[in-house]
C-alpha cells in the first residue's frame, strides 16, 4: 500500500508543496525549497514503513513541510536575517512566520511558478524539463525517457536553468497586465510543446505519454481557473488537447504500432473528451480574437466527425490556410496537403507537396507516399523506402516493410 501511496501524493503534492515554498524563499533560494521538500516524501517513506500510513496522509505531508521549514529559519540565523531584511517591505515576522498551505495559496504560488519557468530567458527544453521537474512532480529519470536522453544531461540542463534565474534575479509575483499579456503567448507555447511531447513523443512508453498529456491539460487547467488568466486563446488551446486526447487511445495498438486516423476504431474515442473540447471551443469564442490555437482546435474538431465529406475537409484545408497566413511552417504546410488531396485531388496535393521539399524528414516521404498510392506505386516504394531509412524504432520499420510489399504486388 505504502509503495503505490507514495508516489501518487508525490506526484499529486511535490508541486503544490514546493511551488508555496519557492513562494517564501525566493527563486534564488529554490535549491532549499526543493531540499524540504524531498526530506519530507524521505520521511514519509522511512516513518510509514514503521509506523504505518496515518489517517490523513497529506495533511502528514503538510504538517511536516511546514515544521522543517520552520526548523530551517530557527538552525540558520545568517539566513533568516537575509530573508528578513528582502521581506521587510511585505511586513513579514520570520518569528511567526506561516507556511501556507491553503488551496488559495497553493494554487496561487504553482501559477506563479508557471509564469516563472516558462520565462523566455530559458530554452524551451529548459522550461519544459523545470516544469515536469517542479509543476509535475516528475521524476529525473522520467523526464530523461520523455526526451529520450539520459539523466545527467537533464540535471545539467535543470541546473542552469534555476541558475539562469538566479542570476537574473527572477520574482514570484503576480505580474501585473502588460506583462501578462507579454508571457501569456511563452506559457502556452510551454504548455502546447508539453502537451505534444506526450502525443507524437518517439517514446514507447505509452503510460508517460499519457501522464504528458494529462499534466499539460493540468497546467492549463490553472490557467483557466484563475480570472487573470482566464483568456480566449487559454480556452482554445484547452480545446485542441481535448480533441487530441479523445483519440489518444484509438492512435495505437497494445505493441506499439501506429494507427493511421482513417484506420481508426472510432468506437474507441472519448465521447466524453470531444465534448468537453466542443465546450472550451465556444468557450475560446467569446471575445472578437483567432489565435492559432483557435485554428488548430477548429481543425481538430473537424476531425472528430465521423463522416468524410468533401464538406468536412473544405472547412480543414480553410483552416490550415488561415493557419499558415498567421503562422507558416513546413509541418502546417504538410498537414495541409493532406487536407487539399481529400478536399480537391490527390494530384494538387502531390504538387504542393513537392513544392515543401523537406527530403529529410519522415512525415514528407510518408505523405507523399499516402498521395502516389493507387497513382504511381514505383513513387509510392520510391517514399516508403526513403521512410524506412529514416525509421527509428522496428514496429515503425515493420510497418514500413508490409507497405511496401503491398505496393509492389
Amino acid at each position: 500500500m505504502q509503495d503505490v501511496l507514495i508516489p501518487q501524493l508525490f506526484k499529486t503534492e511535490y508541486r503544490k508543496i514546493i511551488s508555496v515554498l519557492c513562494k517564501l524563499f525566493g527563486i534564488v533560494h529554490i535549491e532549499i525549497a526543493e531540499d524540504i521538500t524531498n526530506d519530507t516524501f524521505l520521511l514519509a517513506t522511512e516513518t510509514w514503513g514503521l509506523k504505518g500510513i496515518p489517517k490523513y496522509p497529506k495533511a502528514w505531508l503538510y504538517a511536516v513541510a511546514k515544521n522543517k521549514t520552520k526548523d530551517y529559519f530557527k538552525r540558520n540565523k545568517i539566513f533568516t536575517e537575509k530573508i528578513s531584511f528582502e521581506l521587510k517591505h511585505s511586513q513579514v515576522d520570520l518569528e511567526e512566520i506561516d507556511i501556507d498551505l491553503s488551496d488559495k495559496n497553493i494554487n496561487d504560488s504553482q501559477l506563479q511558478m508557471l509564469f516563472v519557468i516558462c520565462n523566455p530567458i530559458l530554452s524551451k527544453e529548459t522550461q519544459i524539463g523545470l516544469a515536469l521537474r517542479i509543476l509535475c512532480g516528475f521524476g529525473i529519470a522520467e523526464i530523461a525517457e520523455a526526451f529520450l536522453t539520459n539523466k545527467e544531461t537533464i540535471n545539467k540542463r535543470l541546473y542552469r536553468g534555476k541558475e539562469k534565474l538566479r542570476l537574473e534575479k527572477i520574482e514570484i509575483e503576480f505580474l501585473d497586465g502588460i506583462n501578462k499579456e507579454k508571457r501569456l503567448g511563452a506559457v502556452l507555447t510551454t504548455i502546447y510543446l508539453l502537451f505534444n511531447e506526450g502525443y507524437y513523443s518517439s517514446t514507447r512508453n505509452i503510460k508517460l505519454r499519457k501522464e504528458l498529456c494529462i499534466e499539460a491539460m493540468r497546467l492549463n487547467y490553472l490557467l483557466l481557473e484563475n480570472k487573470n488568466t482566464c483568456r480566449p486563446e487559454v480556452s482554445a488551446l484547452m480545446s485542441l488537447m481535448c480533441f487530441h486526447s479523445s483519440r489518444f487511445n484509438a492512435r495505437e495498438e497494445n505493441d506499439g504500432k501506429i494507427i493511421l486516423y482513417n484506420e481508426q476504431n472510432k468506437d474507441d474515442w472519448d465521447k466524453e473528451l470531444i465534448e468537453k473540447g466542443e465546450y472550451y471551443l465556444n468557450l475560446s469564442a467569446k471575445e472578437n480574437q483567432i489565435t492559432k490555437y483557435h485554428l488548430e482546435a477548429g481543425i481538430a474538431f473537424w476531425h472528430t466527425r465521423i463522416n468524410d465529406s468533401k464538406e468536412k475537409w473544405e472547412s480543414i484545408l480553410q483552416l490550415y490556410n488561415l493557419l499558415l497566413q498567421i503562422e507558416y511552417s513546413p509541418i502546417i504546410a504538410l498537414n495541409r496537403t493532406y487536407a487539399l488531396s481529400k478536399a480537391r485531388s490527390k494530384q494538387m496535393a502531390i504538387n504542393e507537396t513537392l513544392k515543401i521539399n523537406l527530403n529529410n524528414n519522415h512525415l514528407y516521404h510518408s505523405l507523399l507516399a499516402t498521395l502516389y498510392k493507387n497513382i504511381d506505386s514505383k513513387e509510392e516504394v520510391k517514399h516508403l523506402k526513403s521512410v524506412l531509412k529514416i525509421a527509428k524504432t522496428e514496429n515503425e520499420k515493420k510497418l514500413i516493410r508490409i507497405k511496401i510489399e503491398s505496393a509492389l504486388k
